[in-house]
C-alpha cells in the first residue's frame, strides 16, 4: 500500500536565491534560524525585509530560549508562517506565543531526545499535547540541533503522539529507507546539515536528490 510521502523541510537557510530555488522545487517548509550561536542565524546575512520578500507560504522560524515579545515582532516582520520552538519553553509560553501572534500563526515545538526513557518522553510530550500544532524530534545536542546525528527513531514506536510530527536529526540520502521502522509516520522531514556545502549554504542538487528518492521510496 502507498503511502503519501512526508513533506521536506530545508532548514538553516542564509541564502536569497537558494531559498527561490527551493519554492521553485516545490520543498515544503523553508526553515530561518533566529539564533545567533548557530553558525546558520540567519541575520548575519539577510535582512528581516529580504525574508520576508521570498514568496513562501510555509516559512519557519527557529527560535531557541527567546523572549516572547520578540519571537512575535521577528514572525510580523519577516512574514513568517510557522515558529519552531527549539529550546526548554514551557507550555504557557506556546499559549502566550499564540494568543499573540495570532491565529495564522502555527507553532512547531521541538522535543529533544537524549536518554530519556519511553516514560519520560511520553510525559513531556502528554505535557505539550494539546498547545503546539507539530511536534518535532531531534536529537538532543548542546547546540540545539543542527549535529547532523540521528538517535534511535525506534523510540517513536514506544510512545503515543497526538500531533503530526516533524523528524529530524542526521536525515541523509543514506538512511532515508530506514523510516520504514517507524510506525506512525512522520508528516514532514527536516533536512539541515547534511545538505550543505558549508553551514548555511545548501546542496541544491543533493536536495533534488532526495526529493526523487523520497516519491520512488514507499516508506
Amino acid at each position: 500500500m502507498n503511502h503519501a510521502s512526508p513533506k521536506i523541510k530545508v532548514c538553516g537557510l542564509t541564502q536569497t536565491y537558494q531559498a527561490h530555488s527551493l519554492t521553485d522545487s516545490g520543498i515544503d517548509f523553508l526553515g530561518f534560524i533566529f539564533y545567533e550561536k548557530s553558525p546558520r542565524f540567519v541575520l548575519n546575512s539577510l535582512s528581516l525585509k529580504e525574508i520576508a520578500e521570498i514568496p513562501h507560504l510555509k516559512k519557519v522560524g527557529v527560535f531557541v530560549n527567546e523572549e516572547l515579545d520578540k519571537i512575535v515582532e521577528i514572525a510580523h516582520d519577516a512574514q513568517l508562517n510557522l515558529i519552531q520552538l527549539h529550546g526548554d519553553e514551557d507550555r504557557q509560553f506556546i499559549i502566550d506565543l499564540k494568543t499573540k501572534s495570532g491565529k495564522n500563526i502555527e507553532i512547531i515545538k521541538v522535543i529533544r531526545i537524549g536518554n530519556q526513557n519511553q516514560e519520560e518522553l511520553q510525559n513531556i510530550i502528554s505535557h505539550f499535547s494539546e498547545t503546539p500544532d507539530y511536534f518535532l524530534f531531534d536529537t538532543d545536542s548542546s547546540a540545539f540541533g543542527g549535529t547532523g546525528k540521528t538517535f534511535d527513531w525506534r523510540i517513536l514506536n514506544q510512545i503515543e503522539i497526538p500531533k503530526p510530527f516533524f523528524l529530524s536529526g542526521g536525515i541523509s540520502l543514506e538512511n532515508i529507507g530506514e523510516i520504514k521502522t517507524i510506525i506512525q509516520k512522520p508528516f514532514a522531514l527536516d533536512i539541515n546539515s547534511k545538505f550543505e556545502i558549508e553551514p548555511g549554504i545548501k546542496n541544491l542538487d543533493k536536495i533534488k536528490s532526495f526529493q526523487n528518492t523520497l516519491r520512488n521510496h514507499d516508506l
